[in-house]
């Protein structure tokens, strides 16, 4: 269990050490996943960037995803869902078409604090507060593989141990603390899982990267 997104990036942190990472580049999903990418990237004296991607919400199921969309436009779709909700093509347009508007709406956030970062040649390391279904993680790693990193490391606090193995196989490493068997929400292991809002996800991306590099880690 830990306390709350801050901590669990911390001991994250503690998996790389002694790690020789180039130029290491941190990723974080939003808007969960910029309060541990913001700790982890500080602790790893690496830059903090964003990736953006989007779960595709089953009908009639918002919290169910039935698989994502990155900003790239590339779609992972789970194929037991699909199978099992029996999803119409129109649906699915719909549904991508709105999260689009919706990468578009951060896009336009994210991009006014800070320019994308360059991938190439780098250790990206993309990260979240969880992996539920893994849908938004791996249209993620879609994203930033097209952009010839040198290596893509998945860190993450915890995640369901019926679709980690999908998202391992599409990295180059999986760096994850707590896999539960009774796995039914990332919320679990945290005793204060509030929900970060988009201007607490903007402080988060400005104040590390208008911090040089080397200086103390964010408080809690």
């Amino acid at each position: 269990m830990f306390h709350n997104r801050q901590e669990a990036a911390r001991l994250l942190a503690r998996r790389f050490d002694g790690r020789d990472l180039r130029d290491p580049l941190v990723l974080a999903i939003p808007r969960g996943g910029l309060a541990t990418g913001a700790v982890l990237a500080r602790e790893l004296d690496a830059e903090l960037d964003v990736v953006l991607s989007r779960k595709l919400r089953a009908p009639f199921q918002p919290e169910l995803a039935i698989g994502a969309v990155g900003e790239d436009g590339q779609i992972y779709l789970d194929p037991t869902a699909e199978k099992r909700l029996d999803l119409s093509d129109e649906y699915l347009s719909g549904e991508v078409a709105h999260q689009l508007g919706e990468i578009a709406r951060l896009r336009t956030l994210f991009r006014a604090v800070r320019p994308q970062a360059d991938m190439e040649g780098r250790s990206v390391i993309v990260t979240d507060d969880g992996i539920a279904t893994g849908a938004t993680m791996i249209a993620a790693l879609e994203t930033a593989r097209v952009n010839h990193p040198f290596e893509l490391i998945v860190a993450v606090p915890v995640a369901s141990p019926d679709r980690i193995w999908e998202v391992r196989r599409r990295c180059d490493e999986l760096i994850c603390l707590l896999s539960p068997r009774s796995f039914w929400a990332i919320g679990q292991v945290y005793e204060n899982f509030q929900q970060v809002q988009d201007e607490k996800a903007v402080r988060l991306l400005r104040a590390v990267n208008s911090t040089p590099r080397n200086s103390a880690p964010l408080s809690s």
